[in-house]
């Protein structure tokens, strides 16, 4: 995959732009980053923050030749690979299936993957928000959020960051491709919530909780019920089941 960054000062949506770019023929691997956002959001048409120098706002158009089961598995790797990201900046951070990072149980960086339909065929446009300053994070969702900054004291640029989040991408997007089990594992080693976690899950069609069990092969997340039954959760949200012993 050949990276080409395209660089702007505002955009209402680094996705949307990524999208526009996909379906006027744009390769895979153009990325797309502003230094502010006026109207980013997150799943669920969610608002994501997007200050001014304030984080990474970043998105990559993708073109992937995988089976319709594989393509799931698309925001996993991205976990994985912001994961590794934020390693390498000195913040251990956990994956919360299926698309948030945390930080002592604080969101630092979030991802969004949306299908986009081109005269090319399918494109996958990948967006991934990381707060990287203090400034990020507002004050109404300081007990929520943190920033890269407020973990590590340390100053990272977006540029710094992009560079090597874009390496991390590329390596498992071909890891992706040829051995997507693989991605299940490297996902597992990296997520607290890949088992034995007791959660609440809401999904359009209600809430329920239970205990966290593995992943399947798609990615979708297991849930073992009290009378020990599994549910597959293939969309929905999922949150740590806060109870006095965990708090």
């Amino acid at each position: 995959m050949n990276i080409v960054i395209l660089r702007f000062d505002s955009l209402s949506s680094t996705n949307d732009e990524a999208a526009d770019q996909a379906r006027r023929g744009a390769a895979e691997g153009i990325v797309v980053v502003a230094r502010s956002q006026t109207k980013g959001r997150g799943r669920h048409g969610r608002t994501w923050a997007s200050a001014p120098d304030a984080g990474l706002y970043f998105s990559i158009v993708l073109r992937p030749q995988l089976d319709a089961a594989s393509l799931s598995l698309i925001t996993l790797m991205a976990g994985v690979a912001a994961c590794d990201t934020l390693l390498e900046f000195g913040a251990n951070a956990d994956i919360k299936w299926v698309n948030d990072l945390l930080v002592a149980e604080k969101k630092v960086c979030g991802i969004l993957a949306e299908a986009v339909e081109t005269s090319a065929g399918l494109a996958v446009i990948l967006g991934i928000g990381v707060n990287l300053t203090r400034t990020a994070v507002q004050d109404d969702n300081a007990e929520f959020a943190t920033s890269l900054e407020g973990v590590t004291g340390k100053k990272i640029s977006p540029d710094e960051f992009a560079e090597c989040l874009t390496r991390y991408l590329t390596y498992l997007y071909n890891v992706l491709g040829e051995e997507p089990d693989r991605i299940l594992h490297e996902w597992q080693q990296r997520s607290s919530y890949f088992s034995g976690k007791e959660v609440r899950v809401k999904t359009s069609t209600g809430e329920f909780t239970g205990i966290t069990d593995g992943l399947e092969q798609n990615g979708a997340l297991r849930v073992k019920l009290l009378d020990n039954s599994i549910v597959i959760v293939q969309a929905g949200e999922v949150e740590r089941l806060r109870t006095p012993e965990n708090f």
